[in-house]
């Protein structure tokens, strides 16, 4: 009988623990089930271009602690690809590289973005499964993604170090932590580091009650304050305009009407950089305190995989192995408590995982005082 195959792919952005998610699927395919494993480079764009590496025990030793990823990755979509200038579906020339290299399947790597991909080469006729990764923890299904709790752990530590220099100079400091349109990771950064506001995209803020609890600091004799705000954090006005503009693109049947909107949308997003540092100006124009910015920045997905997601990479990667043993595809190999689920690719794709209003974080967060901006 002719030894099984199978693929592996990282795609979207980097993050802590994909090395280490590669090791434990790889080490258990080969080690347990007999397989033999292919890595194709950067993503969905290697796998159309036939661009891989067999992966054997060799190139898997001494990765578990290496950040980003040894196949590279790309955010190519395999339905929208650029290929010599032109945006082509690449799906039947990904369905042929996969025949050609006698593969069973293919196992992914990412967010969102990459569960979409999925289901849709799912649906032309792909075994393929996914694993979720992402700083933001955003990934519907799963409690928990790998490369989040090294992103949290790398966030506190900032946010522990701007608190000597606000101290000292009596300053506002304005940390924007990544996270997209989550807040997982402001939020526990925020509450770990002991921020005083914490801002998130699913609370939208308003201005003038951040500058309120700030000087209520002042009168209280604390004449600094630790702000930790979320990339994708909007004030009332223009999270009130960006959901608006998101429900008429969702009604919008007209192709021309939805390419209006759609660029309406770019557009918000646009005037939405270089929000943390106008929060900041803004800041300093009404509490008096000189304020300063801190981007955290692309620090967040780098460096060493924490003791955390190692654990939660092999776990995830080595039940892919199990699950692409039994043939088992079309779904999401999630985190559920201590152990794993096969999760619908349908209830991943499009869905995305964000702070609910009950939380027991934002609980915690307003029980010790902290500002949320609303």
């Amino acid at each position: 009988m002719a030894t099984r195959r199978v693929g592996i792919l990282t795609a979207g952005g980097d993050s802590p623990g994909l090395n280490a998610t590669i090791r434990g699927f790889g080490k258990a395919a080969i080690g347990t089930h007999g397989f033999e494993v292919v890595g194709f480079r950067d993503g969905f764009r290697g796998l159309a271009e036939d661009r891989h590496v067999r992966l054997d025990k060799r190139a898997l030793a001494g990765i578990l602690t290496v950040g980003g990823t040894i196949l590279g990755t790309s955010r190519d979509k395999p339905s929208r690809m650029l290929v010599d200038g032109e945006v082509r579906d690449m799906t039947a020339t990904i369905l042929e590289v996969c025949k050609r290299n006698r593969l069973e399947g293919v196992v992914c790597l990412g967010g969102g973005g990459t569960a979409k991909n999925a289901l849709r080469l799912w649906k032309a006729g792909l075994n393929v499964l996914t694993l979720p990764k992402t700083i933001d923890n955003d990934v519907a299904g799963t409690d928990a993604t790998f490369g989040f709790a090294t992103a949290l752990e790398i966030a506190t530590e900032a946010i522990d170090r701007l608190h000597s220099t606000a101290h000292s100079h009596h300053r506002v400091i304005v940390a924007e932590v990544m996270g997209h349109r989550a807040g997982w990771l402001a939020l526990g950064a925020g509450l770990a580091g002991g921020a005083d506001v914490i801002l998130i995209p699913e609370i939208p803020y308003t201005v003038n009650k951040i500058a309120s609890a700030i000087k209520e600091r002042v009168r209280k004799g604390s004449g600094f304050s630790i702000v930790a705000v979320a990339e994708g954090a909007r004030s009332v006005e223009d999270a009130r305009a960006l959901i608006t503009a998101e429900a008429r693109l969702a009604r919008a049947k007209d192709p021309i009407a939805r390419e209006t909107i759609k660029a309406e949308i770019v557009q918000l997003e646009l005037q939405h950089q270089g929000n943390t540092l106008r929060l900041a100006q803004q800041l300093e124009l009404l509490t008096g305190l000189e304020s300063r910015v801190s981007i955290l920045g692309y620090m967040q997905r780098g460096g060493t995989p924490s003791g955390a997601d190692r654990l939660l990479a092999t776990r995830l990667g080595t039940a892919a192995a199990d699950f692409v043993a039994e043939r088992t595809y079309g779904i999401m190999v999630a985190a559920h408590g201590d152990g794993v689920a096969a999760v619908p690719l349908e209830d991943v794709a499009g869905r995305r995982n964000i702070v609910p209003d009950d939380h027991p974080w934002l609980r915690a967060a307003r029980h010790t005082g902290t500002c949320l901006g609303d």
